[in-house]
Parts: C-alpha cells; structure tokens; sequence
C-alpha cells in the first residue's frame, strides 16, 4: 500500500562528523526502536544511505512519522555536544539532490527541518529558537530548500 506523504523532515544525527552509519543504526536498536529514524542518511563524504524503505514507516519524527519521509546528514553537533551546522559540501549536494528526487516525487509533501514542529506557543506564526523542542537540524530547512519544486 502506497503511504501518503504529507513532509519530507531533514534531521542531524545530533553526533560527530565521524560517525559511520552503522554506528548511528546501533544507537537506535540500543534505544529499543524497531526501525531506524531515518530513510536516509548522509556521511560526511556525501554518501548517501537509504535505511528504511519509502513505503515503510521509519520513527524520525514522533506524531508524524505515518505521513512523512526522513533524511538525515551525519553531524550537527561540536566538540563541545553544542548544535551547529557543520555539514560538509559534499553532505550539503547530496542532501539537496535527494531532497530534490523526494520533492519530484512527493509534489505535495512539505520539506521542513524537525525543529519546525515545534509548537508555536506565542502563535506569531513562527516557531522561534526559545520554543523549538530540538535544533535538529541546526540550520533553516525551510529556507533553504524553499527553492525545491
């Protein structure tokens, strides 16, 4: 059964750069989870990595993971386990050529960052940095894939 996808969220693995792949898998299935958070993900070389399959649900974003895909780049902290965006060229192309094919795709689906479901509780319309849940993925999503069609 074909699943309608209502957003494409972009997510970081909120860890180092250096992070394989499989290292991020095993932190899901040490959380307990079923199925990894992510549809894709992208390494710091800009090899990307499809981990779930598009028909099927992965737990990227809780409350919508039904109705979306989610694509992720390797990063998203510092040294220091503070959030910054620090994805490389390479991370940055394939990130928007995926997310181009997913549009293509999903013509309806909406490309946010996971912070963007933050509740907008002074509902200015805005979900400002003091109300997001989380700064994944530590940078504007919607701004800067606005350009997508």
């Amino acid at each position: 059964m074909m699943r309608t996808i209502k957003y494409i969220f972009v997510h970081c693995t909120a860890s180092q750069q250096t992070a394989t792949v499989q290292q991020i898998l095993r932190e899901f299935t040490q959380r307990g989870w079923k199925t990894p958070g992510y549809h894709y993900i992208v390494d710091a070389k800009g090899i990307l990595t499809q981990l779930v399959a598009e028909d099927r649900v992965s737990n990227g974003v809780k409350g919508y993971n039904a109705e979306s895909i989610n694509v992720a780049y390797i990063g998203g902290i510092d040294a220091k386990n503070k959030a910054v965006d620090n994805r490389t060229p390479e991370q940055k192309k394939t990130l928007l050529d995926i997310l181009t094919r997913l549009k293509q795709k999903y013509t309806e689906a909406i490309i946010m960052g996971h912070r963007d479901i933050s509740p907008d509780k002074n509902h200015n319309g805005i979900v400002d940095p003091w109300e997001r849940i989380k700064e994944c993925p530590c940078f504007n999503a919607k701004t800067e894939y606005a350009n997508i069609k």
